[in-house]
C-alpha cells in the first residue's frame, strides 16, 4: 500500500504524443516547431498536435493551418503517419505492463495503473514513476507525465498538473490546497456545457462545487451534481479494469429545450447535439449499441419513447441517422416539442465484449475503420481542450442560422 496504506494509482499521459511520435521517427523535427495537420497541404485544414516548440508561438490544436503559420512561419507541418501512433501506443502500454498486473486504457496516449503492493519489487511510488518515464524515453523517444494518487480521479488530475516530463502526487488529503483552488473547467469530466452551468450558480472553482450547498446542487444537476461533488472532494471508488464494461449497459442524454420547437430542421441539429455527446461517451467506454431511442416530450408534456434496432455501432453518425428516421417517422408536427432525447442500449447480455481501438476486427469494413479512428480522434481533440473547439458542419450552420453568429471550425 501507499501513504498510510492507501492504494497507489497512476495515470500516465504521453505529451504531445502525436507530434512526438512523428519526432521520434523524423530527428529533423526535434527542436523546430513542428505540427500534425489532417490536411498539410490545403491552408483550410487544421491542426491536430502541436509540439512546444510550436506552442511557445500560440500554436494550437485545431487551429487552421494558415493561422499557425501566421503565427509561427517557421512551422513545420507533417501529415499523419499511418499506424504509428497504434504501435507507439501498443510499446507504451507494453511498458506499462511491467509493473502493474492491471492496467486501463483511458485513450490511445494514457492508462491507469493500479500499483498497489507494487512497492516492494520496484520502490516508492516517485520511484517507480521515475523509472516508468526514463524507460519510455529512452526505448520510445517520448516524453510523459506522471499523476500519482490513491484513486483514478485525483492521479488524472495530478497528471495535468505539470507537463512536459511531470511527476505529480495528489493524495486526498492534499485536495484542498493542490486542487480546490483551481477553475472549474480545470475538473476532468467538466465538459463547456457543464461549466457554463456551474458558473450561472455562482460555482467557479473546484473547491466552490466541493462545499456548495446540496440542495442548489440538486435542483439544478440531480444525481449527477451529487457525484460532481463527491469528485471535487477527492472520492472515486471506480475500480481500475482492463476492459471496464457499462453498468447500465445504455447511455442517453436529453435535454429540455429554452423554447418549444416546431421546425424539423431545429430539431434534428438539437438531436445531432445530444447524439454527438452520447457517441462520445459511448466509444470512451468501447461500449456499441445495438438499438437507438428516442425520447419526444410534447409542450403539453405528453411523452413517447421510439428505439430501432441497428447494427452495433458507436459513431454519432450511425446514431444521429436512425434518431432522425425515428423523430421523421413518429413526431406529430402539429404539436410543440419541449424536450427531446436519443440514447443506444445493449439489452441482449450475450452480446460479445465490445472491441476496443487497439483491437479493431480486421472483418470490419475499411470505411468504418476510418470513421472510429476519426471520431475517436475528434474525442481526443475536445476532451483536452473543449468540445466547442470541433463542431460538425450542420450544428455551426443551425447556430448562425438561428443567432447570425459567424461560423467557426468544422469537421
Amino acid at each position: 500500500m501507499g501513504r498510510s496504506g492507501k492504494k497507489v494509482i497512476f495515470l500516465v499521459d504521453m505529451n504531445a504524443f502525436f507530434i512526438s511520435c512523428e519526432m521520434s521517427i523524423n530527428p529533423e523535427l526535434k527542436g523546430r516547431p513542428a505540427a500534425v495537420a489532417g490536411d498539410p497541404k490545403s491552408r483550410s485544414g487544421i491542426i491536430l498536435a502541436a509540439n512546444y516548440e510550436a506552442r511557445a508561438y500560440g500554436v494550437k490544436t485545431t487551429m487552421l493551418v494558415h493561422e499557425a503559420l501566421s503565427i509561427c512561419p517557421g512551422l513545420v507541418i507533417v501529415p499523419p503517419t499511418r499506424g504509428l501512433y497504434e504501435k507507439k501506443s501498443n510499446e507504451f502500454m507494453e511498458i506499462l505492463s511491467r509493473y502493474a498486473p492491471v492496467i486501463q486504457k483511458n485513450s490511445i496516449d494514457e492508462a491507469w495503473l493500479d500499483l498497489t503492493g507494487c512497492e516492494k519489487l520496484f520502490g516508492e511510488p516517485v520511484q517507480i514513476a521515475r523509472r516508468i518515464m526514463r524507460e519510455i524515453q529512452y526505448e520510445l523517444d517520448l516524453w510523459c507525465s506522471i499523476g500519482i494518487s490513491e484513486n483514478k480521479f485525483l492521479a488524472k488530475m495530478a497528471s495535468e498538473m505539470k507537463k512536459p516530463l511531470g511527476i505529480t502526487e495528489l493524495w486526498k488529503e492534499d485536495v484542498p490546497v493542490k486542487m480546490w483552488p483551481l477553475e472549474i473547467r480545470q475538473m476532468y469530466g467538466i465538459g463547456k456545457k457543464t461549466e457554463e452551468r456551474l458558473k450561472r450558480i455562482g460555482i467557479m472553482t473546484i473547491g466552490d462545487l466541493a462545499q456548495c450547498d446540496d440542495r442548489l446542487l440538486n435542483g439544478n444537476f440531480g444525481k449527477y451534481g451529487q457525484e460532481l461533488k463527491r469528485l471535487a472532494n477527492g472520492i472515486d471508488d471506480s475500480p481500475v479494469e482492463p476492459e471496464p464494461k457499462s453498468v447500465t449497459r445504455s447511455i442517453s442524454r436529453s435535454t429540455t429545450l429554452a423554447k418549444d420547437i416546431t421546425d424539423i430542421n431545429e430539431a434534428r441539429t438539437v438531436l445531432l447535439s445530444l447524439a454527438e455527446e452520447v457517441g462520445e461517451e459511448a466509444r470512451r467506454s468501447d461500449f456499441r449499441g445495438k438499438s437507438v431511442s428516442i425520447v419526444i416530450r410534447y409542450n403539453d408534456f405528453t411523452t413517447i419513447t421510439r428505439q430501432k434496432t441497428i447494427v452495433p455501432s458507436f459513431l454519432t453518425k450511425d446514431i444521429y441517422r436512425t434518431g432522425a428516421e425515428l423523430l421523421g417517422e413518429h413526431w406529430d408536427r402539429k404539436r410543440p416539442i419541449r424536450l427531446l432525447g436519443i440514447g443506444i442500449s445493449n439489452v441482449d447480455e450475450e452480446m460479445p465484449v465490445q472491441l476496443s481501438i487497439f483491437d479493431i476486427n480486421d472483418e470490419l469494413p475499411d470505411s468504418v475503420k476510418r470513421e472510429e479512428k476519426l471520431e475517436r480522434a475528434i474525442d481526443s481533440i475536445r476532451s483536452r481542450f473543449g468540445s466547442d473547439k470541433l463542431k460538425r458542419a450542420t450544428l455551426v450552420e443551425g447556430r448562425k442560422k438561428n443567432t447570425g453568429e459567424t461560423a467557426g471550425v468544422s469537421e
